[in-house]
């Protein structure tokens, strides 16, 4: 569905085809670790600065899994490749890149997600969105 949706013909495409080794690499590397580290951070920044706080019982792990799973990104990515190339060649490589490193963000996200997380949620924590709105209340 989404090779079809987003207008990916794979025929004719070859990654190793000289000069779209940077495009597979600059979107893999924007998606799979500029997403994650952008979000991490910029929560970081936020919460220090005092704008805004975690939600009960959400932890920075929990911030670092939704970064990861932020690097699962069609809809904009897509769009940022139809106006940055013009070169059908290089357009189709972008859109390929995109699927396949959200591809990769997804799994990655999953594995985290496993990993980092408790089995069953912290005591205390938002089960609702209006628990987790009053629980960033000041």
């Amino acid at each position: 569905f989404a090779l079809a949706n987003a207008g990916v013909s794979v025929r004719g495409v070859r990654l190793d085809a000289p000069g779209l080794l940077p495009i597979v690499a600059g979107v893999g590397l924007g998606l799979v670790v500029g997403k994650p580290v952008g979000i991490v951070l910029a929560s970081v920044v936020s919460v220090r600065a005092g704008l805004c706080a975690l939600p009960a019982g959400v932890g920075w792990r929990g911030v670092a899994l939704v970064g990861s799973v932020a690097g699962i990104g069609f809809t904009m990515a897509l769009f940022v490749a139809g106006l940055a190339f013009a070169d059908p060649v290089m357009l189709g490589t972008a859109k390929l890149a995109v699927l396949l490193a959200s591809g990769v963000a997804g799994s990655l996200a999953l594995l985290l997600g496993r990993w980092m997380l408790p089995a069953t949620p912290a005591a205390g924590a938002a089960t609702t969105l209006v628990e987790a709105e009053s629980s960033t209340e000041k």
